[in-house]
């Protein structure tokens, strides 16, 4: 498209593509094209919205290819005379943001770094972590609570060393990655 790869930055393709196939500008949905957010998805995934102010956002901090875990916080009726308690509990962990209100990249069109409150960020999720995203925001409100990137990788290798994944004997690198 165009002749200039610099143009295909940030592009993801509409539907797979098959080995020599040409790539046309078609195929292709760019961050502000219409369809962008349902291509970024991976397959069998929601996108999830949850409303946030500075403080539940991370002060802007929170920018689309980070992860995030998302924290309830609710109150609970005691049995006694005294206030109702309010109790924190993380619900979800380590989840994907795909954007920040409208924005799905983290840099002006200067190629700068924006740094800006959003007031939703939207999430990719499970189906049945979106049910329980949807339930939880009746019962209270919800924060991010933004992970560090060694995390990801951290986590994968305690669940593989624990047991809790299993990799195949005699698995090729990319059917590890799987």
């Amino acid at each position: 498209p165009d002749g200039d790869p610099k143009a295909l930055l940030g592009t993801v393709v509409r539907n797979a593509l098959t080995a020599g196939q040409p790539v046309t500008r078609g195929s292709l949905v760019g961050p502000k094209d219409r369809g962008f957010l349902a291509a970024a998805l991976g397959p069998g995934m929601r996108a999830v919205t949850v409303p946030v102010n500075a403080t539940a956002g991370v002060a802007g901090f929170v920018f689309p290819g980070d992860h995030v875990d998302v924290v309830l916080t609710s109150s609970v009726e005691g049995g006694g005379d005294g206030p109702a308690l309010k109790v924190s509990e993380t619900i979800v962990r380590n989840v994907r943001v795909l954007a920040a209100d409208q924005r799905t990249t983290s840099v002006d069109d200067e190629g700068k770094p924006k740094v800006q409150t959003a007031s939703n960020v939207t999430i990719e999720v499970t189906p049945r972590i979106a049910e329980k995203i949807s339930v939880a925001q009746t019962l209270g409100s919800l924060s991010l609570s933004l992970r560090s990137i060694a995390d990801s990788t951290a986590d994968l290798e305690r669940a593989v060393a624990s047991g809790d994944v299993k990799v195949p004997a005699g698995a090729n690198p990319a059917e590890e990655k799987q």
